[in-house]
């Protein structure tokens, strides 16, 4: 286990506390004491989780996870939450936020949140396609595995964390054909079911962001009955 984790709370017996138990866990965890330091070392540096209490100094959660997400990170979120803020934490997923955890919070249950959004989050990229630079190239598209980051012509596309993670998974297996199924165990861990339609949004979504014409897609091809495939 090499995740490293980024730790944005101003509360230093929680930070210590809480760094201490990330550690002990095999985490390589990083701290921020303010939402200025914070969005700093999110944006500029890699992580594979951020933990981001709402409430901080300098700079608000909120606006450090409205930060992550327009400088085109997919970095899984998980803020941390008073019960008062009610408001705020749906505010925080709308922005971008993946889970939340509410102080006070059982240890047991933030490791699990932890646990749960690295599982979700598919495998380093090590493709011959990546190569040891970690990055996808798809004519104007560029895919930065290790910077979960994405642009078009140079410029970022602000991709949500589950949308960047199943654009991901489509640059692994280009060419092939990929079912439904498939893609909700793998990017979502979820079995089929009821989440099928989860799916088809995302891909819209992700239709309308990456598309020339969204409307005739030539990147992510519709396979009918079955699924999608990720045309190169």
């Amino acid at each position: 286990m090499n995740e490293n984790i980024l730790l944005v709370e101003d509360e230093e017996e929680l930070c210590m506390t809480l760094g201490d138990r990330l550690r002990s866990e095999g985490y390589q965890v990083d701290v921020a004491m303010d939402g200025k330091a914070g969005s700093e070392k999110a944006t500029q540096l890699a992580f594979d989780l951020i933990i981001l209490d709402i409430m901080l100094p300098l700079r608000s959660g909120l606006e450090v996870c409205a930060d992550i997400r327009l400088a085109g990170l997919a970095t899984p979120i998980l803020l941390l939450t008073a019960l008062s803020q009610t408001v705020e934490k749906v505010v925080g997923l709308k922005l971008g936020a993946d889970d939340y955890v509410t102080k006070p919070f059982d240890t047991l249950e933030l490791m699990a949140r932890v646990e749960a959004l690295l599982r979700r989050t598919p495998g380093k990229l090590e493709t011959e396609n990546a190569g040891s630079s970690g990055l996808y190239k798809f004519g104007s598209i560029v895919v930065d595995a290790r910077k979960t980051r994405v642009t078009r012509d140079g410029g970022i596309v602000n991709l949500a964390s589950r949308e960047f993670h199943l654009l991901r998974y489509f640059a692994e297996h280009p060419g092939i054909t990929i079912s439904r199924d498939e893609l909700l165990l793998q990017v979502w861990g979820q079995k089929a079911g009821t989440f099928t339609r989860t799916v088809d949004v995302h891909v819209a979504s992700l239709r309308q962001k990456l598309e020339v014409n969204p409307k005739e897609p030539e990147l992510i091809i519709t396979v009918p009955g079955i699924g999608y495939r990720f045309q190169t």
